[in-house]
């Protein structure tokens, strides 16, 4: 049975206890911080931040609003960093969510061009010149592992307003559903489920009270042709003619 995070942005508080657990459990650093007139820090995802809570301010019927989303990888069903990937350090989890094995990473860098949503952050050691990629593994790394210890990632463990949800795939998009519903009938026209249907279904779905472009979201994301091409043309005679 697949496994999903919900994420209600109209329950968000953007305390970003959900940044700090992510940090905290999978042993990410710290990162020096700038004051660049918002909220809002780091300015982007890198390797050492996996997760962030991106803030927007918007207009409302003539009064300001903060709208909160959560940044970090969608674990898309049909998902274009696993399509690309050549040594299959990222793949899917039987609970449906991409995972990430980091000790196969090769550092080729065709998950972060490819991702729809640009998750996938890499560096590259000066020292030794090798280059690896980090993102959100669903608290799924080798000897970090929440879920197959029976817990929900630490995102979700953290979360005091219940804006993030772990479970079931099946009854949290019946869920997400409803609390659309709800935001159907207290006005919000624009309120949706992002995620039930896109890219084959995403395992980090959001609630949104208003369109997904408000929230920096992609209307329809789509695997690019050439990471399609790479997957069923490339890679199978790159093969062929190392074989």
């Amino acid at each position: 049975m697949d496994k999903t995070i919900l994420y209600d942005a109209t329950l968000c508080t953007a305390c970003r206890a959900c940044q700090v657990a992510c940090k905290q459990w999978n042993g990410n650093e710290g990162e020096k911080t700038t004051n660049l007139g918002s909220y809002e820090n780091p300015p982007d995802l890198t390797p050492q931040t996996w997760l962030k809570i991106e803030f927007r301010e918007v207009e409302r019927k003539g009064k300001t609003s903060w709208l909160f989303n959560r940044r970090a990888c969608m674990h898309c069903t049909d998902a274009a960093c696993v399509k690309v990937c050549p040594t299959g350090a990222l793949s899917h989890h039987e609970l449906g969510f991409v995972t990430y094995d980091r000790d196969l990473c090769s550092g080729c860098g065709y998950c972060a061009d490819f991702c729809p949503f640009h998750v996938p952050r890499s560096e590259r050691n000066l020292v030794t010149g090798i280059a690896r990629m980090d993102k959100c593994t669903f608290c799924t790394s080798p000897g970090l592992d929440r879920i197959d210890a029976g817990y929900e990632p630490a995102c979700v463990k953290v979360c005091p307003t219940g804006a993030l949800q772990y479970g079931a795939r099946d009854e949290l998009v019946t869920e997400g559903r409803n609390r659309v519903q709800a935001l159907y009938a207290g006005g919000y026209e624009n309120a949706c489920l992002y995620g039930e249907n896109e890219l084959g279904g995403l395992h980090v779905m959001y609630v949104l009270d208003d369109s997904p472009q408000a929230y920096g979201l992609p209307v329809e994301p789509r695997v690019p042709e050439a990471a399609i091409a790479w997957q069923d043309v490339i890679q199978p005679v790159g093969w062929a003619a190392g074989g």
